[in-house]
């Protein structure tokens, strides 16, 4: 059987689809796994012990792209193809990949593209996004008797070696990675509450903080290093998503908020400190991993982060940097 699998952005969103990669394999052994995925999170995939080929596809394809694309997925003659996005141009892959089975979630404007479908939400309560992608797994028809772990690509050995080199940057000690990226303002704990729990961390025996972040995330970065007077070492923008996982990989602590840095994390066996705002654990905990959650209760959790009902972003904002230290300390003893 070929089956199609299309997630299009982003990097958490596409490490909580490797379990049902992983339950697919398993279900259909001699099965070849496609994975359609947007080029700036290709490095997940590609590589993957379970995918068998990658379609990488351009964020915004020119006009011509597009349907040379749909002219490619169809020369395949996909047999099934699992939608695990459910967004504009994911469900236009689905539909015009020519596949007999389409499988995906029942959409507002977009179920009758799937002739195979399944809720996103459901009146009991919240699901795991994890389990929603294992749920469409199952409409195929696979058997999944247990919930597979997450799985990313091994980093290669010109990763790992530069894993290795940016490392001796931090000296000896018990690495803690704090990651200050947020994505958007509602997942942004804040260059204040970042620099107040550096201080608090810091001052335990033996620790070093190293600071992740992507390129956009570098005027926080200067900022936090300014404030800390070069406490910290800082591999923002200088490592890729797996070299990442390598870091974190080798790592006594992950701290940040939910986010795909968060995800990747719970790839390793290195535990977390979860700092959750706007979002539900319910829905995007740390999959299968030995984590501590830190938020707050509030009415207006969660929320779709278009508009902040309360101008201040006190979800996130007001957890405070002695709390997430609090969780952090059993890690570190």
């Amino acid at each position: 059987m070929k089956i199609l699998l299309i997630r299009l952005r982003r990097t958490g969103d596409i490490v909580l689809t490797t379990p049902a990669v992983a339950a697919l394999k398993a279900a259909f052994p001699d099965s070849s796994l496609t994975y359609v995925v947007e080029k700036p999170f290709a490095r997940l995939v590609q590589g993957h012990p379970h995918i068998d080929h990658v379609i990488v596809l351009d964020p915004k394809p020119r006009r011509r792209e597009f349907p040379a694309l749909i002219r490619k997925i169809r020369r395949e003659k996909f047999d099934a193809v699992l939608d695990f996005h459910g967004g504009p141009k994911a469900s236009l892959l689905a539909f015009l990949s020519g596949a007999r089975i389409r499988v995906g979630y029942a959409v507002k404007y977009r179920r009758f593209i799937y002739n195979r479908r399944i809720p996103r939400a459901y009146a009991e309560g919240p699901v795991h996004s994890a389990l929603n992608h294992l749920n469409l797994v199952k409409a195929l028809g696979a058997q999944v008797p247990k919930d597979p772990p997450l799985t990313l690509p091994e980093a290669t050995a010109a990763e790992k070696k530069n894993v290795q080199r940016l490392m001796r940057e931090t000296g000896r000690g018990k690495r803690v990675v704090l990651h200050i990226g947020a994505g958007n303002r509602f997942r942004d704990w804040g260059v204040e509450n970042i620099s107040r729990f550096i201080g608090l961390i810091g001052g335990l025996r033996g620790v070093r903080i190293v600071l992740v972040g992507g390129r956009e995330d570098r005027e926080a970065e200067e900022e936090i290093q300014r404030r800390s007077g070069g406490r910290v070492s800082s591999f923002v923008g200088r490592v890729n998503l797996i070299e990442l996982r390598e870091v974190i990989r080798r790592a006594a602590l992950f701290i940040g908020p939910d986010s795909g840095p968060m995800h990747i994390a719970a790839s390793t066996p290195t535990p977390i400190v979860a700092v959750f705002g706007p979002t539900l654990p319910a829905h995007f905990a740390p999959w299968k991993a030995r984590a501590v959650i830190v938020q707050k209760d509030l009415d207006c959790r969660p929320c779709r982060q278009r508009k902040c009902v309360t101008g201040d972003y006190r979800c996130l904002r007001d957890i405070t940097p002695e709390q997430v230290f609090k969780a952090c300390r059993r890690f570190l003893r």
